[in-house]
């Protein structure tokens, strides 16, 4: 829905005739945006109820009418910034609705996905110039898989897909391993789509190893299920020398190779260590 009449019994001061924005939420005096994207009118009405109740009122009364009905919902999810259900009017682009989630999160893969609700209202078509290929294509229910990087750096607008009102668009998620410490670009790097790369390709990507490097006590510190950590010790000197296997890293894993110059760096606890993370850059390949 997106015009609501919302009243408040006890204090008509605060009754309010709101527009939903596109992010889905109503804004009210003393309680600023409120979520309603997802939401019936009755839900609403006990949302903003407990909201006025914590504060404000000891037993609030709230009404919720929908007056116009002029958006309709598009659920975005996956390795985006701020899934969520977004009110749209009409057809949107891709790239418009990715906006409205604040865009692509760090893990995000190579595809996104748009699997179509249902068939496009004829406003929705008009507003596309009467594209008779688009809305079969929706009325079919035909999904559209596009690559990220055709979509974000190509410039072809052909990957721009259009997303209609009741569409959900979904972002794959994809690993991230990290390379930090003595190396020349310390950083995330996303992985593609069940790709599978071992400590030598990741430190390659990094540019290779600093002058100061302790390459014998390097560590890979990965994380279980459960959120445990541990920290197995790898020698990069048998590595490259071809002494040792070069092992394959798990999504999420960090590759910490230390200085050689600063012998405590070698006991660094794994929370330092991870704490290092934040603030690097993810590169996309």
């Amino acid at each position: 829905y997106d015009l609501v009449d919302i009243s408040v019994f006890e204090a008509p001061e605060l009754n309010r005739t709101v527009r939903v924005s596109a992010g889905g939420e109503v804004s009210l005096p003393l309680l600023g945006g409120v979520q309603a994207a997802g939401l019936t009118p009755q839900e609403l009405e006990r949302v903003l109820q407990e909201l006025l109740r914590r504060r404000y009122m000891k037993d609030p009364h709230v009404s919720v009418f929908v007056r116009e009905m002029e958006s309709h919902p598009v659920s975005v999810f996956g390795a985006v910034t701020k899934p969520g259900v977004y009110q749209i009017r009409g057809t949107r682009t891709l790239i418009e609705v990715l906006s409205l989630a604040q865009g692509l999160a760090e893990d995000a893969g190579d595809t996104v996905l748009v699997m179509r609700g249902r068939s496009p209202t004829p406003q929705a078509l008009a507003e596309e110039g009467g594209d008779a290929a688009g809305g079969a294509e929706a009325a079919a229910g035909n999904n559209a898989s596009i690559n990220l990087k055709d979509l974000l750096e190509s410039g072809d607008t052909r990957y721009n897909v259009p997303v209609h009102p009741g569409d959900i668009v979904k972002v794959a998620r994809a690993g991230v391993v990290y390379v930090v410490g003595e190396v020349k670009k310390p950083g995330g790097f996303v992985l593609r789509n069940n790709e599978n790369i071992s400590v030598l390709q990741a430190l390659a990507l990094a540019e290779g190893l600093s002058r100061t490097a302790a390459k014998s006590h390097a560590r890979i510190i990965r994380t279980d299920p459960e959120g445990r950590r541990s920290a197995v010790p790898i020698n990069l000197d048998k590595v490259l020398a071809g002494k040792a296997a070069d092992p394959f890293l798990a999504p999420n894993d960090i590759v910490f190779v230390p200085n050689s110059a600063a012998r405590s760096a070698f006991f660094r606890g794994l929370e330092a260590t991870v704490g290092t993370l934040s603030g690097l850059i993810i590169y996309r390949r």
